[in-house]
């Protein structure tokens, strides 16, 4: 029990440590990438004022931590951004339609099944569980645009933070987004020479 605590202390360690361990010019590219996502949502909103567009919600901040300050995470890739808020937004309306009056239960049940949907689709992004939460608490414009909720803001403002994502990620030299696959070296079987009869 002990020992299995003390690998458990060093490997949390280990990971915390590592998680932090930025290099200075990591924290630019990390500004660089968020703020041009969000400015870039938030301009598009503001442009549009006299329509019901919605180009920004609160979970792209969320996400944004992920894409551009912690680029290497599984929960960070396009797959997982793209499908957990778009499969969250999808059960957070359709969970808003069925329990429109009961805000604990809509609210539960639209966070508790977009984790569960997440896991079993291989999408899990955590700022998705958000996305699902506003579609049953945010503003009267938001609950009203009813499935156009998951095409414009969360599709749409997904695809543009992925755009920027991949584009700002990939600047420099040390930073790659999406992330690729670290393939496992194949071992060269050696020759087993049989013996010679004599």
């Amino acid at each position: 029990m002990r020992k299995s605590l003390h690998r458990s202390y060093r490997v949390a360690r280990y990971v915390l440590y590592k998680e932090t361990l930025l290099e200075p010019a990591d924290h630019f590219w990390t500004f660089l990438g968020a703020f041009t996502g969000i400015a870039l949502l938030g301009y598009m909103q503001q442009a549009f004022p006299m329509t019901d567009r919605v180009f920004l919600i609160g979970s792209f901040g969320a996400s944004c931590v992920l894409i551009f300050g912690a680029t290497d995470s599984p929960l960070a890739q396009p797959r997982n951004v793209l499908g957990g808020h778009v499969l969250a937004s999808v059960i957070g309306v359709t969970v808003h339609k069925c329990c429109p009056d009961t805000l604990w239960l809509a609210a539960g049940l639209a966070v508790s099944l977009s984790i569960v949907g997440m896991q079993i689709t291989k999408t899990l992004h955590p700022p998705a569980g958000a996305t699902a939460l506003i579609a049953n608490i945010g503003t009267d414009k938001i609950k009203a645009l009813g499935y156009g909720y998951t095409v414009s803001p969360v599709f749409t403002g997904v695809s543009l933070l992925l755009l920027v994502a991949i584009v700002i990620n990939n600047i420099p030299e040390n930073r790659q987004y999406p992330r690729r696959p670290v393939r496992p070296k194949k071992r060269k079987r050696l020759a087993v020479r049989k013996p010679v009869p004599a």
